[in-house]
């Protein structure tokens, strides 16, 4: 078999991955290419299950011959059929997800949206309407106006565990790779079995300006329905998330 990815981030979407990604290209025995985002698992024109590598690899020709390629696509984690076909291309790849508040990163998944002309519709409307303009992106998911579902990570982590060890998956949190980055890199050195760095630069990539703060009533709103989820979430990775309820 070629050569192939050793290691994706795949998720979740507004939750540190643009910084992420920025942290392993300083680790010389790590090659991603400059395309952060290939989208090549969710890639739907593909002729799955035989798709065509080589529209992947070429991404991977400058790479040298002992560095690991990896790269970051966030819909990774979020897009159904993702998984199966991570783990038909390469069963022994090691994953990386990071994950947000699905509180905040709701509104920032949003924000960009919006800010992209994407999506007109003010922030406590497009969550009242989520599921019936999801639907317009049946029987796939919506990329655009998933602002809720993406949330709801124990079922995608469940989803990943079917395919994978749960030692091939290292699940970090996002508040972790902010404030504490070289913490976060030593455990995802080890994950991907390379020599620790401690050169790294430290960064703040894609903090999100938001115009305006996420209005009380949609936050209350999201709380409400993410309580359960972050209950879920606590019991299957043994974390504390009750900061994110309060915040």
């Amino acid at each position: 078999m070629s050569k192939r990815l050793s290691f994706l981030v795949c998720g979740a979407q507004k939750s540190g991955t643009t910084a992420l990604a920025a942290y392993l290209r300083q680790h010389p025995g790590i090659h991603l290419p400059k395309t952060k985002e290939l989208h090549f698992f969710d890639d739907e024109t593909q002729a799955w299950p035989e798709p065509d590598l080589n529209a992947l690899h070429l991404h991977f020709q400058d790479a040298d011959d002992d560095q690991l390629w990896g790269e970051a696509t966030p819909i990774s984690l979020y897009w159904d059929p993702a998984a199966e076909r991570i783990w038909r291309y390469n069963s022994a790849i090691r994953l990386i997800v990071i994950l947000r508040n699905p509180i905040d990163r709701a509104y920032s998944h949003w924000a960009m949206e919006h800010r992209r002309g994407n999506d007109p519709l003010p922030f406590a409307q497009a969550l009242e309407q989520e599921e019936a303009r999801c639907r317009e992106a049946l029987p796939l998911q919506h990329r655009v106006f998933s602002y809720i579902d993406r949330g709801f990570y124990s079922a995608q982590l469940r989803r990943l565990w079917r395919f994978f060890d749960r030692d091939q998956v290292l699940v970090v949190r996002q508040e972790q790779l902010r404030l504490s980055p070289q913490t976060c890199l030593d455990r995802i050195w080890h994950h991907l079995r390379v020599t620790p760095s401690s050169s790294v630069t430290p960064l703040e990539l894609h903090k999100g300006d938001y115009n305006h703060e996420m209005p009380p009533a949609c936050r209350e709103r999201l709380r409400k329905i993410f309580w359960q989820e972050i209950g879920q979430l606590e019991q299957l990775l043994g974390w504390d998330c009750s900061d994110w309820l309060r915040s």
